[in-house]
């Protein structure tokens, strides 16, 4: 697992912040997290524009939600997928961008796949995401080359280690 420094105010909503299993309930509050992200504007927005996150999904994976305590409003999100060792989706709301929620899913992620004995996950990363993942621990190992009509773009390719 990698540390990090965060500023006061993250800590201080981070208290806030419960993670939990996703449940299939979750489904269309995911999928239209993926949707609506601006992360995906412009030439990235065909990407994300049919996408589901169905319960089929949430039923056949790790899939954990950031929820506000209390509230249960969703911050953020992530997939794990174990064989092979994969992060398959993370995303965190527009409006709770720069809270250090993106951070919490890493950590989670990290004792997630260290109690189902991984060393290491795989991450191919939406290219503006590449300094985060980066941040937090995740070492570039290559590029994944552009799949038309499904992905127009090369991506970056990483690893974060787990140990």
């Amino acid at each position: 697992m990698t540390s990090s420094i965060t500023r006061p105010a993250e800590d201080a909503h981070r208290e806030h912040v419960r993670i939990r299993r996703a449940a299939v309930r979750d489904a269309r509050r995911l999928t239209r997290l993926v949707r609506s992200s601006r992360a995906y504007e412009g030439h990235y927005a065909a990407m994300v524009s049919g996408y589901r996150v169905g319960p089929d999904y949430i039923e056949a994976h790790r899939v954990f939600a950031a929820v506000e305590a209390g509230t249960d409003r969703l911050l953020g999100f992530y997939a794990l997928i174990l064989d092979p060792p994969e992060l398959d989706l993370m995303f965190v709301a527009d409006d709770a961008q720069g809270l250090g929620i993106g951070r919490l899913l890493i950590s989670h992620l990290c004792d997630e796949a260290r109690r189902a004995g991984l060393t290491g996950v795989r991450i191919v990363s939406h290219p503006p995401a590449e300094g985060f993942y980066r941040s937090v621990g995740a070492r570039r190992t290559g590029t994944l080359a552009a799949n038309p009509p499904a992905v127009m773009w090369d991506r970056p390719e990483l690893e974060l280690p787990v140990v």
